[in-house]
């Protein structure tokens, strides 16, 4: 496998500071800037008045939720949804005559930004044993060879089924079906890399794997929102819309991350005339500086806080009804919190005392409560424990289960969430896998299969001959890249199902197939007629999702329509899998009888804005856990153990990329112009280390299997806390080991790499400002 290669089309970046506002002007220029270039002014206004209504489909982009219809904009979409809409709806083509100019060993010297914006994928390639092009090959023929290969492995378990969030729930349902029906629960996705800590903590606490608001929590009803490892104007740029609306109601609204982000400035509302030529909205009341992994100490302080003031004051801080008919284990908590060494927390948190008492008196003054979260607290070692807390947090004051209040981690890409209530989970329940076998009449493997870190150790071991990832970009997303890299080239056969070329497609197995599908954004006519799919957006609201443009070439199929296709070729029509294919209704059908929630589906999913899925805890505060409470639990506050000389980096996205994908090679928002490879660094820190602000260093991670290293990067001066520091990934994902992960959730720990910085061959050279 080559070297993965350096981003040799941005090596100058400059810096000039981070910004302090979000959206605004410079929002809607950049949007039409990027959409007109990609797609040019018809397709352009044809797609984007569409996104995100009842009647077009749904943002390829982020989860977050939609206002009710009655509500919605004309332009119901961020600056980072029009770029995603318009990076899969370009007018470019990548197709034969590409790949005869290009051989895979030229491609692999090519970044991935590149790559991605050649165009969209027009036919299916294969790459043969001991091939350096990829070259033609027909539908038939592809499937045919992937179904030969399944059939040809010794065990079912020798196959892996990946998945990307941005797969619909009727293509999800169905991709699990086929692995099942072949005999393994080998489904990983992307959720194992995101928000699987969630998952884990809410299911074990709560009962319920998912967050419990609703749009109107946020808009209508919380009287404060508290916003922790999550960059909302980068990451979710939308939620920005219902913050305001929050705001300007009376919410308070406190952010707590290391890093200062204009999403937590004055949001310049591209819709209103005071964000378009007025100072917009300042959005956040206070605004916490946290440490790298300071957020369990950050929490468990605020619980400390609340004990002590009860402890003075007999009724004032808890609600001891909710706690008494509601939740177990307080007496073991409590004990513990006043246990806990406030001047410990104060370091773990790297916030003095007085901050984590003030927050806590706002907590006092407000009747509901939400705490909404992100990947800054999902990928650390700890992840598991801080969301436990956080739920502690919530149960103390009744904060779960009344309008305003709960639990929301906020998912990221448009789908994940309806992946997983579709089966996409390598350790789905006996009583999913009953109500399958009841619905299909086979009996579905009940041994759990494999994650996506222990799918890459098995195929770095010779464990695993077919690989087939449905969207998405693997090896990037993953950690340990050149570990995973050569893991995927162990297979015989490595299939991949897209809309643009990635590196994950170069990094191939003996044998290899990439195959074009539809984007969200283009029609999917079947042999029942025009059809439509459905997705679950991260407030477990349900709603249909139906294209406008026409397929970007003939050769293109939908997701749904490559799955049941594939499964025929190797089952036949055991199950009807051309019956889900020409009427993705019968696919529904099918749901509504296995997955509860979706009861008369078909009928509900046709209503404007869709339905909302049931969740007990908010519902009707009943607790599915083996006691039918809710959950107190001891979390002891931990913190990354970083010695003399070293720094923790934690991982972050530009303004210019959503996950994996690279739109351009700005952030507007931190200041950066012309490239990716930089480190954001306290200027003490860069002092204390005898670096200058630009020199080029390596990052170098101390594992307990070795050191890692990513060459290249520009030292930038930052206001991240003493000891951290910050860089984007996927560039940094090199630097995580493979078994560095949470615990529990075994989800990667990209939010908590400790680096030291070596100066780079290539010398130093400050950005200009």
């Amino acid at each position: 496998m080559a070297e993965r290669p350096i981003d040799t089309t941005g090596t100058d970046p400059t810096s000039s500071g981070p910004e302090r506002s979000s959206a605004g002007m410079h929002g809607i220029t950049e949007s039409v800037r990027y959409s007109m270039s990609e797609m040019g002014p018809k397709r352009s206004l044809r797609t984007l008045a569409a996104m995100n209504h009842v009647d077009g489909f749904d943002c390829p982009s982020c989860a977050w939720g939609d206002p009710d219809p009655e509500h919605r904009k004309i332009a119901e979409f961020c600056e980072n949804g029009a770029k995603a809409v318009a990076w899969e709806a370009t007018r470019k083509r990548v197709d034969a005559a590409f790949f005869a100019e290009y051989s895979v060993a030229a491609l692999r010297e090519r970044d991935g930004h590149w790559l991605e914006s050649q165009g969209r994928l027009a036919q299916p390639m294969r790459l043969a044993p001991g091939a350096t092009h990829f070259e033609p090959v027909s539908w038939q023929d592809a499937l045919a060879l992937t179904a030969d290969r399944l059939r040809g492995i010794a065990d079912p378990n020798r196959a892996v089924f990946y998945t990307s969030g941005r797969t619909s729930n009727e293509a999800a349902f169905l991709y699990q079906l086929l692995a099942r029906r072949l005999g393994t629960n080998n489904l990983p996705d992307c959720s194992n890399m995101c928000h699987e800590s969630s998952g884990a903590a809410l299911t074990e606490t709560i009962g319920v794997g998912k967050g419990l608001i609703t749009y109107a929590d946020i808009t209508d009803h919380a009287d404060l929102i508290i916003v922790v490892g999550q960059n909302p104007g980068t990451c979710h740029p939308r939620m920005l819309t219902a913050l305001e609306q929050a705001k300007r109601r009376g919410a308070r609204i406190i952010a707590a991350n290391p890093l200062p982000e204009a999403g937590f400035g004055r949001f310049r509302n591209p819709q209103t005339v005071r964000g378009l030529i007025g100072p917009g909205t300042k959005l956040t009341d206070r605004w916490l500086p946290v440490r790298v992994n300071g957020d369990l100490a950050l929490f468990a302080g605020l619980n400390r806080a609340l004990i002590d003031r009860e402890d003075a004051q007999p009724a004032s801080a808890l609600d001891h009804d909710f706690i008494d008919r509601y939740c177990d284990g307080f007496e073991a908590a409590a004990a513990a919190w006043r246990a806990l060494d406030r001047s410990r927390i104060e370091t773990m948190a790297g916030l003095p005392r007085r901050l984590i008492e003030d927050c806590a008196a706002d907590v006092l003054a407000a009747d509901s409560v939400v705490v909404c979260w992100a990947m800054g607290l999902t990928q650390h070692r700890n992840a598991v424990a801080t969301i436990r807390e956080i739920v502690n947090f919530l149960l103390l004051r009744g904060n779960i289960g009344r309008p305003g209040a709960g639990p929301a981690p906020i998912r990221g890409h448009s789908n994940v969430q309806g992946d997983r209530s579709m089966g996409i989970w390598e350790k789905m329940p006996d009583t999913f896998l009953d109500r399958l076998r009841d619905e299909f009449g086979f009996e579905p493997p009940r041994a759990h299969g494999l994650d996506t870190v222990d799918s890459i150790k098995a195929m770095r071991d010779g464990k695993v001959d077919v690989f087939i990832g449905l969207g998405g970009n693997f090896a990037s997303a993953t950690p340990d890249t050149e570990v995973t890299e050569a893991a995927l080239a162990n297979c015989d056969l490595t299939v991949h199902v897209a809309t643009k070329l990635n590196r994950t497609h170069l990094c191939h197995g003996t044998e290899a197939l990439v195959l074009p599908c539809l984007g969200r954004s283009e029609r999917d006519p079947q042999a029942s007629g025009e059809q439509f799919v459905t997705v679950e957006d991260t407030m477990a609201m349900v709603h249909s999702s139906r294209g406008r443009l026409f397929p970007g070439s003939p050769h293109l199929r939908s997701e749904v329509a490559i799955i049941a296709d594939l499964a025929y070729a190797l089952f036949g029509a055991d199950l009807g899998w051309r019956d889900m294919r020409d009427d993705y209704a019968v696919i529904r059908r099918h749901i509504e009888h296995v997955i509860p929630g979706f009861h008369a589906f078909e009928q509900r999913v046709r209503q404007p804005g869709g339905f909302m899925l049931p969740r007990a805890p908010r519902d009707s505060r009943t607790f599915p856990t083996a006691t039918g409470k809710a959950h107190f639990t001891v979390n002891p506050p931990t913190a990354t153990e970083v010695p003399p000389g070293y720094l923790l980096l934690t991982t972050v996205r530009s303004h210019d990329q959503f996950n994996t994908t690279v739109y351009g090679l700005d952030d507007r928002y931190r200041g950066i112009k012309g490239g990716r490879r930089v480190v954001f660094v306290n200027g003490d820190d860069l002092r204390a280390l005898h670096l200058h602000e630009g020199d080029r260093v390596d990052l170098v991670s101390v594992n307990a299997d070795g050191e890692r290293r990513a060459p290249g990067f520009r030292a930038v001066r930052y206001p991240t806390p003493r000891g951290c520091a910050a860089a984007y990934y996927p560039e940094t994902n090199v630097l995580v080991a493979l078994d560095s992960t949470a615990e529990t959730s075994n989800t990667p720990a990209t939010k908590s790499i400790v680096i030291r910085l070596e100066p780079s061959g290539g010398g130093a050279g400050a950005p200009r400002r």
